[in-house]
């Protein structure tokens, strides 16, 4: 051993007592440069916005008449100290119908109730409108029907809570000539307690005009409720919201404004050439509104519903600050292909801590999520890193 210190001594050109010290130094500067290159990895990596294993949170339930054939995508909120989904149901009649479930921790869900929160019709009122189909042949079908499976109702529900009032708004749907947006309203406490005691529903799209997922800001600006209605009609750079003092149809855009987002032109935008509608309501953060999107991938345009993200300036939100550059939510998992493949369609989007997580329809039958820490997807969405979702235990 000594002649070897004393040959490395010798290599180095050092007294044998110095070359312990040195050697020490070497050690030192290799862990500092590990310590250094693995920081820059960690700083590089992709965030960690993943799946639940426990995935779908949410299944139908043969028992229940009403949701025996599907449920997916819910609206979420943060009331009461637990998360509410308020999920759209599919029975053997296929007419949609909203459920509830509340979870603690976002994931396991034991409270759902047996029967539907809400009901926009009653069944003779939603025969009265399916002049295609006589109530006979009004029965959830895949075949005929491919977009849910249903032939009417309240489908993809989003809802924000403001002043102590829960408003949802929805696609009504009463067939293919008449598609438009509505909304009802219940009291904060009556959801969480009484949960039936929702107000009538109104139309805020005007008759004739094909309209779907509008969605409210969480809180009113200026004094006015804040009603993004389309993602871009060209300039990627700004979106389009409307300003009310009241919910009503009277105030909302004409169709000329507030455009078919079927109709909407082809462009390409960071990831994605179709932009399709708004996801979740948005979530206000210390640094603008974090808004989630539907768009169509031109790699893979059979897969309607990847997940796009944009931060929106706190005080003018028409503005777009910043755009994730690549999907951050793309259908993988068997429960996102089984029926209809490669649906992941977020219409839920909640902070719980120092989390964010979507909720979303899976393949048009399940409910499922998936969570970021919010400082770290927000650090990679203002820094334009990548963003894609992994499945881990939690």
């Amino acid at each position: 051993m000594g002649n070897a210190l004393s040959t490395i001594a010798e290599l180095l050109g050092v007294e044998v007592n110095n070359l312990g010290f040195i050697l020490a130094l070497i050690v030192i500067l290799i862990g500092f440069i590990a310590l250094l290159f693995y920081w820059l990895i960690e700083v590089e990596r992709k965030p960690s916005f993943s799946r639940f294993d426990k995935n779908p949170l949410l299944r139908p339930i043969a028992e229940h008449w009403w949701e025996s054939e599907a449920v997916f995508n819910p609206a979420a909120l943060v009331i009461g100290g637990r998360v509410n989904l308020l999920y759209r149901a599919l029975g053997r009649d296929g007419i949609s119908r909203i459920g509830y479930a509340s979870s603690k921790d976002g994931i396991h869900f034991d409270e759902r109730l047996s029967e539907p929160v809400y009901t926009a019709e009653s069944p003779e009122e939603a025969r009265d409108h399916y002049s295609f189909t006589s109530p006979a042949r009004l029965v959830y079908s895949r075949a005929l029907y491919a977009s849910g499976g249903g032939w009417g109702g309240c489908e993809d529900p989003r809802a924000v809570c403001i002043d102590g009032v829960v408003y949802m708004t929805f696609n009504m749907f009463n067939g293919w000539d008449s598609m438009r947006v509505a909304f009802t309203s219940i009291d904060e406490y009556n959801l969480l307690h009484a949960h039936g005691l929702w107000n009538r529903f109104s139309y805020l799209s005007k008759p004739g005009e094909r309209q779907k997922n509008w969605v409210l800001f969480p809180e009113k600006i200026d004094g006015k409720f804040a009603l993004f209605y389309n993602l871009d009609k060209g300039d990627p750079t700004r979106v389009h919201i409307a300003y009310l003092d009241t919910l009503t149809m009277a105030q909302v855009p004409s169709q000329e404004e507030a455009i078919d987002p079927q109709q909407l032109p082809d462009h390409s935008v960071a990831w994605h050439y179709r932009t399709r509608s708004a996801a979740a309501p948005p979530l206000k953060t210390p640094y603008g509104w974090l808004l989630f999107y539907h768009a169509t991938d031109p790699k893979q345009p059979d897969i309607g519903y990847k997940l796009g993200a944009l931060l929106l300036d706190l005080h003018d939100p028409k503005r777009v600050l910043y755009r994730a550059q690549e999907p951050v939510l793309e259908p993988k998992e068997w429960y996102e292909n089984e029926w209809k493949r490669g649906v992941t369609y977020v219409s839920g989007a909640v902070i719980l801590g120092d989390e964010v997580i979507v909720y979303y329809g899976g393949g048009d039958k399940y409910v499922a999520a998936a969570k970021a820490n919010l400082r770290d997807f927000l650090h990679r969405l203002m820094n334009h890193e990548h963003a894609t979702l992994e499945t881990v235990k939690v």
